[in-house]
């Protein structure tokens, strides 16, 4: 429950953040490196309730954000949900992999469609926002497989 609770806090907050000080579009894009680890874990736990997670996010972003911030952040993440969704559904990867072939696909798209959509796709942006969320990805799938190899390694 604490991963679904800090997902739809982080996407309202970030929605906010990017609607009252756009200036500070490079602190926001690092954020959005959390989003994307959080999505993780309740697409994890929920599995496709994951969407009515994003659903509720996106509500709540539009009732306390700029609508056109807003209807970015619905287009990038109905983009990058679906392909998280296929990518859940299809695969028979182990969880980990699932977890990083899904963000190495959708992390880039959702990246160029939000900043591309609020005029703010600079290099600065782009670094930092791709940079954030795949090192955090990847932690995560560091984290995954170690475990999953030690667990292997006990049995």
């Amino acid at each position: 429950m604490l991963f679904l609770i800090a997902y739809i806090s982080s996407v309202v907050l970030i929605n906010y953040a990017f609607s009252t000080a756009p200036h500070l579009d490079i602190i926001w894009s690092a954020w959005g490196g959390l989003v994307f680890v959080l999505r993780d874990m309740v697409q994890t736990r929920f599995g496709h309730g994951a969407m009515a997670a994003m659903l509720a996010a996106l509500a709540l972003s539009y009732i306390t954000s700029d609508p056109s911030i807003a209807l970015a952040s619905a287009t990038a993440f109905a983009v990058s949900e679906c392909i998280d969704w296929l990518v859940f559904s299809i695969t028979k990867r182990p969880l980990h992999d699932r977890l990083w072939i899904s963000s190495a696909l959708s992390i880039p798209l959702d990246t160029f469609i939000f900043f591309g959509m609020i005029d703010a796709l600079t290099p600065g942006v782009i670094f930092t926002a791709l940079g954030s969320k795949f090192a955090g990805v990847t932690i995560v799938w560091l984290a995954m497989a170690w475990r999953l190899r030690k667990n292997a390694l006990a049995s």
